[in-house]
């Protein structure tokens, strides 16, 4: 893995997360991403390396380097590195953080309601293969 990718940590058993990872990656046209289910080995190592409570953030998270985001400021900062106009996005870093916050809140507990869960993490083809830690 090169020293700069990014690492995104996601909810493994949600369809709207699996759904998000698959749109990343489709829109990662700089190799930019590495992914892994919050759930599996390699999501626990980084979960307990940046000492994360996932009781309190279970969706998805975004490690580069010694830092993490999370939230609203993982998915604005995810939108970024994405190819069309998806870097646009970050501009709405001008919204409070409790709003952007209260959003993406909302969204993350109901989303296995609006969208349904896998009973586990999801297996990437062979092409997607490397993309995942």
């Amino acid at each position: 893995m090169k020293k700069d990718h990014k690492i995104i940590l996601f909810d493994g058993v949600c369809n709207l997360c699996n759904g998000a990872v698959i749109f990343m990656i489709k829109r990662d046209v700089e190799d930019r991403f590495r992914f892994a289910a919050l759930q599996s080995e390699t999501g626990l190592k980084y979960v307990q390396k940046h000492n994360i409570d996932t009781n309190k953030v279970d969706s998805i998270l975004l490690i580069d380097g010694d830092k993490y985001y999370q939230k609203s400021g993982a998915a604005l900062r995810i939108a970024l590195y994405l190819n069309g106009a998806y870097p646009l996005l970050y501009g709405l870093l001008i919204i409070p953080k409790f709003i952007r916050d209260g959003v993406y809140e909302y969204i993350a507990r109901n989303r296995y309601r609006w969208y349904g869960k896998k009973e586990s993490c999801m297996i990437p083809t062979p092409e997607l293969k490397a993309k995942f830690l």
